[in-house]
């Protein structure tokens, strides 16, 4: 068995952050949420992976390389324009050959990883194997229909009328008949080739497709607020160690200062991570923080945030759920009036802090 692992796109939602840097690699816990995915596909026992790679194509290289920090074969598979989950399985298709595969959605995040699911298709071996999940907003998702006795009878990719709440996790296992399916496809009504129409293709010529409801977390990290939910979650199962220097400061609870970083005159309450070579000062840390490598944190409060590398922040009263980016500078604004500036639409509803 192999893996495709998707990591193209352009991270819209995630703008401005994905505008310099892509959307796999913005990190949870300190660590890219496509590295996530990747020891998942290890710990499953897959160790040929092919990522489907965009625009972003030399820095996710640089990051993955050869695979081989992860006990994986990674062969890099270039695609022109995200053109849809089932293009990337047509471009993908001579890496693949005659081997099933699991594809995988290099910005998902699953808790309790792929084992459980991988062994089940492997001594079943349907044409193909979904995870769905009830969702609150099924029309954002490609959602799946069951019949009475929970076998899928429709599929449909961000329907305007959803015909259900469960939506598709991003993790799909096909066997090679999917490429049948998917070579039979005609672009969406959004000008993709939609995986969703395949596994479709599968079920109405008579082959077995068998869904799996999970029950554990599953988030696609495609923007800020899950982003932040991922962190916490990840946050929460680390075990506190203290590596760095750490100075005339309170540490509660699950803290992780990592080797070359220092917390002087702080108080940090965990979960946090704190990078290598990371400055807090005076500071509060709150939980459910994680701070890259060779940032500063100067007379500040902020809690329930992603700080990422190089980025500092002085002076600043109270910061929470944020995401910040790659060398970024946050200041108190000098001989500024004590005013808020606000556009809010019909039935809005604010919180002011006055």
């Amino acid at each position: 068995m192999k893996a495709l692992v998707l990591a193209g796109g352009s991270g819209t939602r995630l703008r401005p952050i994905t505008h310099t840097q892509a959307k796999q690699l913005v990190p949870v816990a300190n660590k890219p949420v496509l590295f996530y995915g990747l020891e998942a596909i290890a710990s499953a026992g897959i160790e040929d992976v092919g990522i489907v790679v965009g625009d972003t194509h030399a820095e996710i290289e640089s990051a993955v390389g050869d695979g081989s920090a992860f006990g994986l074969n990674v062969t890099y598979l270039r695609q022109e324009a995200p053109l849809g989950l089932a293009h990337a399985v047509l471009i993908a298709r001579e890496y693949l050959g005659d081997d099933d595969f699991v594809m995988y959605l290099g910005d998902n995040f699953i808790v309790g990883g792929i084992d459980g699911l991988v062994e089940r298709f492997r001594a079943e071996r349907p044409s193909a194997q979904i995870m769905l999940t009830k969702v609150l907003d099924p029309g954002q998702f490609g959602v799946a229909e069951l019949d009475a006795d929970g076998r899928v009878v429709g599929l449909e990719e961000k329907p305007r009328e959803p015909k259900s709440d469960l939506a598709l996790v991003g993790v799909y296992l096909f066997t090679p008949l999917v490429h049948e399916a998917v070579s039979a496809l005609k672009p969406s009504w959004r000008g993709e080739l939609e995986i969703t129409d395949a596994i479709q293709w599968l079920i109405d010529a008579g082959h077995q497709v068998q869904p799996t409801q999970i029950s554990g977390y599953w988030k696609d990290t495609g923007n800020v607020t899950d982003m932040l939910e991922v962190n916490r979650l990840v946050l929460e199962s680390l075990e506190p160690r203290v590596e760095g220097d750490v100075h005339d400061s309170e540490l509660i609870g699950r803290v992780i200062v990592e080797e070359g970083a220092s917390v002087r005159g702080s108080r940090v309450v965990g979960p946090v991570v704190i990078g290598q070579g990371s400055v807090i000062e005076d500071s509060y840390i709150g939980p459910f923080t994680s701070i890259a490598r060779d940032c500063r944190v100067s007379r500040s409060e902020i809690e329930y945030s992603i700080l990422l590398s190089r980025s500092s922040i002085d002076g600043v009263r109270r910061i929470e759920a944020s995401l910040i980016g790659h060398d970024v500078e946050v200041t108190p604004a000098l001989n500024a009036p004590k005013a808020h500036r606000l556009v809010l639409g019909d039935h809005s509803k604010v919180q002011i802090s006055s």
